[in-house]
């Protein structure tokens, strides 16, 4: 049976720097996971649930941390402010899973939207205003002047930049 989406990645959505863009691809990837888990049913939905939330907190992380070394690196104005709605995000999220944990009525499904909203609203204002500033950047050759190292690592497969 063909997987459905509760979200596709659309060109709009990008942010015009391939490795943010990647990452969200990503993220819609995991969102459109855990939709078609509550899709499967109930008792799937609840057994899988914090497995594959487990997975997309973990990548959401790893890809704020991503943002965030790209920000410091270029001196972003907005930095504290974005790391900040990173921040109160991940708490959320957590927050939710540990009521979840702990017998609390949280509707899988419910948690997909929420997480679908916020990484849409997310990518549209915050990121793409970073993603503005940093091609505003480079069109001037001032980006050229900052090094980003890219490396593997090893324990997780996923390039980090540092």
């Amino acid at each position: 049976m063909p997987e459905k989406k509760v979200v596709q990645w659309q060109q709009s959505y990008s942010v015009g720097i391939k490795l943010i863009d990647e990452q969200h691809m990503e993220l819609i990837k995991l969102t459109n996971r855990l939709f078609n888990n509550c899709l499967a049913g109930r008792e799937r939905s609840r057994a899988t649930f914090l497995s594959t939330i487990h997975d997309a907190v973990d990548y959401v992380g790893y890809h704020f941390s991503t943002e965030e070394k790209v920000m410091e690196r270029v001196n972003y104005p907005d930095y504290m402010n974005h790391k900040k709605e990173h921040s109160t995000f991940v708490r959320e999220v957590f927050n939710k899973v540990e009521e979840f944990k702990a017998g609390k009525v949280l509707a899988p499904l419910t948690f997909v939207y929420f997480l679908r909203d916020w990484v849409l609203h997310h990518i549209a204002v915050n990121d793409k205003k970073m993603g503005d500033y940093l091609i505003a950047l480079q069109r001037s050759g001032e980006l050229q002047k900052i090094t980003l190292k890219v490396k593997k690592d090893e324990s997780t497969d996923r390039m980090q930049i540092g």
